[in-house]
């Protein structure tokens, strides 16, 4: 399923997005700035972001011109009735398509839809790997097991997550705050504790010498990542 990315200052917006958008089994993250969806789309894996217009900092004509130096993701405009100008703008510097407020539940549905399609059919959302494998662990997403040297280990939901998330990406390096949001989908504020404690478990389960990690190893300063070949 898409990652969508809702990026308003009206916080009352965001959370009737989420709302409509949840029921049909997105993953969501917010912004409440530009910048702030600068940075999400810098550290997450974004599909689709709903953009306003005017938000402080950064306005959404600026962020979505600042994306598309280096991103094709579709960006759908919220906008508001008198905006038609900055609608044209937003168009002219790369954003896909706009909703204007108020907006319908069934309308943002429909465009979400369009738009992930249009980017699937380009290539922008691969299907990724049900069956992952490094040195002797190994993860099936769709039975929803894990092996180490072909003996299966018992993890909880969270600890599956995140193995998952490393696994995907092997070598990249998560902090502890990226990895609370993308298992999570919360803010990360305070979430060091949680993510390592659940660190800690999962080592204890997939390694031979959690002290000495083979697989899941931590980059001190940065966070976690899983070693590609291990």
């Amino acid at each position: 399923m898409a990652n969508i990315l809702i990026c308003d200052d009206e916080r009352d917006i965001v959370s009737a997005l989420k709302i409509y958008l949840s029921a049909e089994g997105y993953t969501l993250f917010t912004a409440y700035t530009g910048r702030e969806a600068l940075e999400v789309v810098r550290t997450q894996e974004i599909h689709l972001i709903l953009m306003d217009i005017m938000m402080p900092e950064l306005d959404g004509i600026a962020a979505t011109a600042k994306l598309r130096e280096s991103s094709n993701i579709p960006i759908i405009l919220l906008t508001a009735k008198g905006e038609s100008t900055d609608k044209v703008l937003g168009l002219n510097v790369g954003a896909d398509d706009y909703i204007t407020k108020p907006f319908d539940p069934v309308e943002v549905l429909a465009r979400v839809r369009s738009q992930l399609r249009r980017y699937t059919t380009l290539g922008g959302m691969e299907a990724k790997p049900s069956r992952l494998v490094i040195g002797g662990v190994a993860l099936d997403d769709e039975a929803k097991s894990v092996t180490v040297d072909g003996e299966p280990v018992s993890l909880t939901p969270m600890e599956y997550n995140i193995l998952r998330l490393l696994m995907a990406h092997p070598g990249r390096v998560y902090s502890s705050a990226q990895i609370y949001e993308q298992v999570w989908n919360e803010s990360a504020t305070g979430s060091e504790s949680a993510v390592a404690v659940h660190i800690r478990h999962l080592r204890e389960k997939i390694e031979i010498n959690p002290s000495e990690p083979r697989y899941l190893k931590v980059v001190w300063g940065l966070g976690y990542k899983m070693e590609a070949k291990g």
